[in-house]
């Protein structure tokens, strides 16, 4: 008893950084308006303070956490994806992307070409917020000259950046997910895909059938395709299994040749955008070493023990354990409004249920990313949400009802677990 109540004890820093960070947003109306290091700190000062032992002791197992291999490694590609992301933009990729995917689409097509487009260049970027950035101006104006719903054409752009992100090599979720779970990344982007292009198909379809009696179709002028290239390569590297801080790297140094060749890119200016893009995962970074060290506090606690017990009490199958693991980083992602953020609460938990019952990493993997990118579409208060709806000049809400691909990313998701139950059910002969 005294032992499961010292493991309740544990657990409650976990309590207070949701209490902070879910109340403090709920009580000033803006999700974004508090900082999410910030709640971390709260909790990690919180959980010195209850946790048993020397201070000295309970310092060195926060620090410990912080220091860990994995979560120092998931902090380098932070930094080479920041970078890489930064210099791209700035030597216009982006734009060149977006032209040559768009410019020469029929207005049949447009539709699925817009959804395709929103999907691929979210992939290539590794974010699905610089996709609707990029995306939704184009979707707005092929609403305005076709009469098509705004809701449902942004709608539109954000399930296909919700794509790409969740497939994306330099994503923060894979990222995230995949140095939790401790899988390689080509492993998980085929796990996630077995799931993904299902939906992604199914909504091709459908944009197929909505958009087959358009005639509008987007010009894209001379588009320097050439740009493109670094965010190809990235892909390749990152498909033949090259370690993913070597495929960074090499992306960032075919921006380089690039601006320095066709753009007035000089040296100070690319170590500039360097440092912004590194300066843009700030925030990341820090949230990732304070988690690291908070979850290593509960761990010694027994806390991680108590909640994978908990979970599991019942539980007799991979799908049940499974199940557990799309609740625990759905819940996660409830109540942080980031996904990336919830993967990173989750993933230690995650790892511990899978070990438990034999479910894959890349599997593992797959779940925290398909369902945080599920919730991320279910929440009016998520960034892609509210980015999307003030481009657009719509309500956050009213987009949801149209968001057909996290949906069907979903249900895929679950009929993949719910088939692997029946699989297992099946008596051996």
């Amino acid at each position: 008893m005294n032992r499961k109540l010292s493991a309740l004890i544990s657990l409650s820093p976990l309590l207070v950084f949701l209490c902070v960070y879910l109340v403090s947003s709920l009580v000033a109306g803006d999700f974004y308006l508090i900082s999410v290091p910030a709640a971390f700190l709260v909790a990690c000062v919180y959980a010195v303070i209850v946790s048993k032992g020397k201070l000295s002791k309970k310092m060195e197992a926060l620090s410990r956490g912080a220091g860990h291999p994995k979560v120092l490694l998931m902090i380098w590609i932070f930094i080479l994806a920041g970078a890489f992301a930064a210099s791209a933009k700035q030597i216009g990729a982006v734009d060149a992307t977006v032209a040559l995917i768009m410019g020469a689409v029929p207005g049949r097509l447009m539709l699925v070409g817009l959804f395709v487009a929103s999907c691929f260049i979210s992939m290539a970027i590794g974010t699905s917020v610089g996709t609707i950035v990029a995306l939704v101006p184009i979707a707005s104006g092929i609403a305005a000259k076709t009469g098509l719903a705004p809701e449902f054409i942004t709608a539109l752009v954000v399930g296909g950046a919700f794509f790409g992100d969740n497939l994306s090599f330099i994503s923060d979720t894979t990222i995230a997910s995949t140095q939790a779970a401790g899988c390689e990344m080509a492993d998980k982007f085929k796990a996630n895909l077995k799931m993904a292009l299902p939906a992604f198909l199914v909504c091709a379809v459908i944009y197929f059938f909505c958009g087959r009696n358009l005639e509008y179709s987007v010009q894209g002028g001379s588009t320097q395709w050439f740009k493109c290239l670094p965010y190809v390569l990235v892909i390749i590297l990152a498909l033949c299994r090259l370690n993913v801080c070597t495929s960074l790297a090499c992306g960032i140094l075919s921006n380089a040749v690039i601006g320095f060749c066709c753009s007035d890119f000089g040296w100070t200016g690319f170590l500039s955008t360097l440092g912004d893009g590194i300066s843009s995962m700030s925030e990341l970074i820090i949230v990732t070493l304070l988690a690291g060290g908070l979850l290593e506090l509960i761990r010694v606690g027994g806390g991680l023990d108590l909640i994978v017990s908990s979970l599991t009490r019942r539980t007799r199958s991979k799908a049940g354990a499974e199940l557990s693991i799309a609740a625990i980083v759905s819940l996660s992602n409830f109540c942080t409004a980031n996904n990336t953020i919830a993967i990173i609460t989750s993933g230690s938990i995650a790892k511990d249920i899978s070990t438990r019952f034999g479910i894959s990493p890349q599997r593992t993997a797959s779940l925290l990313d398909v369902f945080s990118c599920l919730v991320q579409g279910l929440i009016p208060y998520g960034a892609q949400l509210l980015m999307a709806s003030g481009m657009a000049g719509i309500s956050p809400a009213s987009i949801i009802p149209y968001l057909y691909y996290p949906f069907l990313l979903g249900g895929f998701a679950l009929l993949s677990i719910l088939f692997s139950l029946r699989r297992s059910n099946i008596p051996e002969f």
